[in-house]
């Protein structure tokens, strides 16, 4: 299985796993909390049979990768996807991250710029700042993320069981969108998390990327469920127009967060039209 050295904590590594298929021109998958790489499931299959190389990596402390009690906020995960796109030597890539992993495709391009970047996408976006202050009266109160932290120190199995529900807004969507081995295998995924990423990557919810979003200057799709639960439509992906300089916004009717496998064939047909 390969790994990527991300960097240390005290004697160990930070390793970073992926999964590299195909060939053509690259496509990089970046999942959300509290997944890993295999929650692009519905897309690999389409994209390889398209002619892409695609890669998927599992985020420190998540999935396969090192399970830190560092690093997370949104310099080290965008240093982690540079150690990625330097060590395969990726060029005229296509960036594509949901949820948190969004955070990652805007954060890399504003710190390190767009030189191996041909086009990025956004899938349910955290930016542009979810948390309301004095000049983003849009954002949530600070009380809210206090509030999921409490939660998740508290009872961390009760944390996600709360939290995946309305991932898939699993009142509407399960055992039609979403069946009951799916969503158990989510939960499985879930759990398995680093008890200390699983607590310490709320806090980076409250990232301010408006500083990022005018330094893109590739295209970029944002898509995004006008029922999202976790991401609200109005506070994340309705405000990105405007702020970043060559974008499309495609907003799936009545989708939850989870669109990449509710609403995947949405999804992938807005993506493959976009990469084209």
């Amino acid at each position: 299985m390969p790994y990527l050295k991300a960097g240390q904590e005290n004697t160990g590594s930070i390793e970073i796993y992926y999964e590299d298929h195909g060939a053509g021109q690259p496509v990089v998958l970046i999942h959300g909390y509290p997944l890993s790489g295999r929650a692009w499931e519905k897309q690999v299959p389409m994209l390889l049979d398209d002619g892409r190389r695609v890669i998927t990596y599992d985020r420190r402390g998540f999935g396969r990768s090192s399970q830190t009690a560092v690093g997370y906020d949104y310099n080290s995960f965008a240093g982690d996807l540079h150690v990625l796109m330097e060590s395969l030597d990726l060029h005229d890539a296509i960036l594509v991250g949901h949820s948190m992993g969004t955070g990652e495709v805007t954060r890399y391009l504003g710190r390190y710029g767009s030189a191996r970047v041909a086009k990025g996408v956004l899938i349910s976006p955290i930016p542009p700042f979810l948390l309301q202050t004095a000049d983003n009266a849009e954002g949530l109160p600070a009380s809210l993320f206090d509030g999921f932290m409490a939660s998740a120190r508290q009872d961390s199995a009760a944390w996600m069981k709360g939290f995946l529900d309305n991932f898939f807004n699993i009142d509407k969507f399960r055992g039609t969108l979403v069946s009951d081995q799916y969503y158990q295998s989510c939960w499985n995924i879930a759990v398995s998390a680093a008890p200390t990423a699983a607590v310490a990557c709320i806090p980076t919810w409250e990232t301010d990327f408006r500083a990022d979003l005018p330094k893109i200057d590739v295209p970029m799709l944002v898509i995004q469920g006008d029922d999202d639960r976790v991401l609200p439509y109005q506070k994340t992906g309705q405000r990105l127009p405007g702020m970043i300089k060559d974008v499309q916004l495609v907003t799936i009717d009545q989708g939850p967060h989870a669109i990449a496998w509710t609403h995947a064939d949405q999804v992938n047909a807005a993506l493959m039209k976009f990469i084209a």
